[in-house]
């Protein structure tokens, strides 16, 4: 009975993160659309940090509760998600073309946050340590100040660019904006629904693991990453599916960018990170997907849906060897 109690408020925790997202979003947009901000900079900054309002959540929530596996696991997984599964799945329902500039700036930086924190895994995995049995080490709180800072300045950077190349926009009628109030009220709304639904999808989720045996890495790999995942994976769909391919491109390499350097970063500023070789392991897959990603983007300029379908592959291997391993 205490499983399908688990299981039952686990799925309430999803319903919660996913939809506190939708709200949170939808309240952004409306005052940002009501104060004239350009919709590429709504695209850049409010839906990549709405979507990813899940991975925070259920990663704060991990940290300051010392689950520091499913905190790091968590933004892991949901990276390596969003890179082959979410971009795999747009690429079935049609050919997802890749912006060149968003080769030459986005895409690269987004590889270069794997690279950075396999870097930091290699600097922390010290063979000498006390914990050298476990092949552990710590990411410090040195380590999440430098993430945050390099979010800072790509955050202003990307800003900046969309300002300058902003473009004139219709203006919408009136009757096609909510209000201020009304929008204020979806992203209170949104924040708090997100807030309980992490704090249930962690604390149900640990008692999952405890039950059936599993590590807390695994889940947060799994489980977890793919339900925090799921509203970049509705919202870059809908968007293929609607011919704004490149929105769905950039929702899923702004989400993977704020991942790693803001939440991951807050997480371990709050509370260091024990890492184990698993994680370090998983972030080599993850960098190496990434690259397998960017060839297939690089090659034509665009993923197509035999190329999607084999990242859908690609992943569910790594999926099946991390269940067995």
């Amino acid at each position: 009975m205490d499983i399908l109690v688990n299981i039952v408020v686990l799925l309430i925790g999803f319903v919660l993160l996913i939809k506190g997202a939708d709200f949170f979003v939808d309240g952004s947009s409306g005052i940002a659309k009501r104060l004239r901000i350009p919709s590429m900079v709504i695209g850049l900054t409010v839906v990549a940090l709405g979507t990813s309002f899940p991975e925070l959540s259920v990663s704060l929530s991990a940290a300051m509760s010392g689950s520091n596996d499913i905190a790091i696991s968590n933004v892991i997984g949901s990276n390596l998600f969003n890179f082959v599964v979410v971009l795999g799945a747009c690429a079935c329902l049609c050919p997802v073309p890749v912006d060149r500039g968003v080769m030459k700036k986005e895409f690269p930086f987004s590889v270069f946050t794997a690279v950075l924190l396999g870097i930091m895994f290699l600097d922390n995995l010290n063979p000498l340590a006390k914990k050298a049995e476990t092949g552990m080490g710590t990411i410090s709180r040195v380590d999440g100040v430098i993430l945050m800072a390099l979010f800072i300045i790509f955050l202003i950077f990307t800003i900046k660019v969309a300002l300058e190349n902003r473009s004139a926009e219709s203006e919408e009628t009136e009757t096609k904006i909510r209000s201020i109030p009304v929008s204020i009220l979806y992203i209170v709304g949104g924040l708090a629904a997100v807030k309980f639904g992490g704090d249930l999808v962690v604390d149900n989720a640990k008692a999952l693991a405890l039950t059936f045996g599993m590590s807390e890495t695994l889940v947060g790999l799994t489980i977890v990453a793919v339900g925090t995942s799921l509203p970049e994976l509705v919202t870059s769909i809908v968007a293929a599916k609607k011919g704004e391919t490149n929105l769905a491109v950039g929702n899923v390499l702004g989400s993977n960018i704020f991942n790693v350097l803001f939440i991951l970063g807050i997480s371990c500023t709050i509370s260091p990170i024990e890492v184990g070789m698993q994680s370090f392991i998983d972030n080599i897959v993850l960098l190496v997907l990434s690259l397998v990603t960017f060839a297939f983007s690089y090659s034509k300029r665009e993923i197509d849906r035999k190329e999607g379908i084999a990242m859908i592959g690609m992943y569910i291997v790594y999926m099946a060897y991390a269940i067995i391993r």
